[in-house]
């Protein structure tokens, strides 16, 4: 998709999201939504703002923020830290992210997110393992890809995962996506992803660098 493309659709987007990006539970309700460990939502050196997300590949919500966040990413020229969750009761999600991360180490960074936003797109008609299975053997055939016998045969990419999951839960994840900005003073929690651009904004203010570097 092109940046243009990419822009078009978060606008429309943008625009349906009071009623489409409602983030989804990732535990029972009534138990509280403050954090607990916030010790990993630091600023790597060097960076003036920075995106932590967790998402879920079998969530709605999260397949609704994808396209936003991205653009963001692109528009704002920084950084997106990107965690994997799998909500309890999801079916396949475990396996297409264990997909996504060979794909990460084994062809490019690029391709593993092209694949992330592909299973967003096409998630309303993946129902089962089985159809996960058969879309991502069609996405390989597609992108010229010899598709694996067996994914993760030692077990690291599914670790991966588990460390992600495990972050969460150190941290006190309550919903997917869980979408935070963080800069130089501290992180916000993007609870409504229509408010991400406003966030961003002013956690680049608090940088005197933002005024002669942002592009508009």
């Amino acid at each position: 998709m092109t940046r243009l493309a990419s822009a078009v659709l978060a606008a429309a987007l943008l625009l349906t999201a009071p009623l489409a990006l409602r983030a989804q539970n990732s535990v029972p309700a009534g138990q509280g939504d403050a954090f607990k460990d916030t010790s990993m939502l630091k600023l790597p050196p060097g960076d003036r703002a920075v995106i932590i997300e967790w998402e879920d590949l079998e969530c709605p919500a999260c397949a609704r923020a994808y396209p936003i966040v991205h653009t963001a990413i692109e528009h704002y020229k920084i950084p997106l830290l990107r965690h994997d969750f799998v909500i309890p009761g999801h079916i396949w999600s475990r396996d297409a992210e264990i997909t996504a991360r060979y794909l990460q180490d084994k062809v490019s960074p690029e391709t593993a997110a092209q694949y992330r936003g592909d299973v967003f797109s096409n998630q309303a008609n993946i129902a089962s393992k089985d159809d996960l299975q058969a879309y991502t053997q069609q996405w390989f055939q597609q992108h010229h890809l010899q598709m694996p016998f067996v994914m993760d045969p030692s077990g690291r990419f599914a670790a991966e995962v588990e460390a992600d999951v495990t972050l969460a839960q150190r941290l006190g994840l309550r919903e997917t996506p869980t979408i935070i900005v963080v800069g130089p003073h501290g992180w916000t929690q993007v609870k409504d992803v229509t408010q991400l651009y406003s966030v961003i904004d002013a956690t680049l203010a608090e940088s005197p660098a933002h005024r002669t570097t942002a592009k508009r």
